[in-house]
């Protein structure tokens, strides 16, 4: 059995569903979360469509984030390290720590146990190891942020992402088998949960539409959305690709000019490789399980990795 690191699949698979489930969509969290300073409400909805204005990243220790957010002073100094503006997306690892942080208080349950009960998912650490992954541009970006808080070694059985192996809860953390995922999506879309997060909530500078807890895929060159748009209507359905060579792809089509219109499905990337694909008209569901290790053992580049993807998609889609 190939085991998977899901890596940032746990947030439309575990924390997205968690908190539709128990939590209040619009209630201003700010004192229970310890913003006290902040001026605008901050809430489970803005959370999940990344328009908190949260930055993306910060080194995670056990604690009060908001307290290390207010005492750092080094914003800017590293993409992961640039703070967005409330009401505008930026896709922020933070928001699902916050959203994890208010399901363990409010059920009474830790996160991990809670996800597992809901999902079936596996919490690392896992007795199983998925395929090592080299450590990404979270180790540079915790090393300018905090070089004083040491950096958490890697493990077998621990997710390949720094906060996620010192136990960011929230944006990480789940793994599964290719059959493990397939009963995984069984009990999302029986829940009903993607049709409640593939819904417009807020939109990116560069056009990019996010839901809550789920990105639309647009149409136009080089975009997975206009590949997927080759699958006709059907009856919808479950389908778990899997990709595990360590044979580099062929260059995926560029990516060039102006995104088009919004396809029909909606989708989540994960660092590590894996992705999901949604079309709500019929309930079709893709997961593709790959990695994001090269034929050397190197982490592979964004661009590499979205070559995998298009291959394997592709392959599939029958082009």
């Amino acid at each position: 059995m190939t085991f998977f690191d899901l890596a940032s699949l746990a947030k439309p698979l575990v924390t997205a569903p968690l908190a539709l489930a128990h939590l209040d969509l619009d209630k201003d969290r700010r004192g229970v979360l310890g913003f006290t300073e902040r001026a605008e409400a901050l809430t489970v909805r803005q959370l999940l469509s990344h328009s908190s204005g949260l930055p993306p990243w910060f080194p995670y220790r056990p604690g009060c984030l908001a307290e290390d957010l207010a005492a750092f002073s080094g914003w800017g100094r590293h993409a992961l390290l640039t703070p967005g503006r409330v009401g505008s997306f930026l896709y922020s690892d933070l928001g699902y720590r916050m959203l994890a942080e208010l399901l363990a208080r409010e059920t009474g349950q830790s996160f991990a146990a809670l996800g597992e009960a809901a999902t079936g998912l596996l919490a690392a650490p896992w007795s199983e190891a998925p395929r090592a992954v080299p450590d990404g541009q979270d180790a540079d970006a915790w090393r300018l942020a905090c070089p004083h808080w040491p950096f958490p070694p890697q493990a077998p059985g621990l997710p390949h992402d720094a906060n996620a192996r010192a136990g960011m809860m929230g944006h990480a953390g789940f793994g599964t088998s290719p059959e493990g995922m397939a009963r995984v999506l069984e009990r999302w879309l029986a829940g009903g949960f993607p049709d409640r997060m593939a819904v417009d909530t807020v939109q990116a500078a560069d056009g990019a539409r996010w839901g809550l807890g789920l990105q639309r895929a647009l149409t136009g060159a080089g975009r997975f959305g206009s590949l997927l748009a080759q699958l006709p209507p059907g009856p919808g359905g479950i389908h778990v690709l899997v990709e595990d060579s360590t044979e580099l792809p062929p260059p995926a089509p560029a990516v060039h000019g102006a995104s088009g219109e919004p396809s029909a499905f909606w989708f989540h990337l994960a660092y590590t490789g894996p992705a999901l694909f949604y079309r709500p008209a019929d309930g079709l569901c893709i997961a593709l399980l790959t990695h994001r290790q090269g034929p050397s053992g190197e982490l592979l580049d964004a661009e590499t990795l979205r070559a995998r993807r298009w291959a394997a998609l592709g392959k599939w889609v029958g082009c």
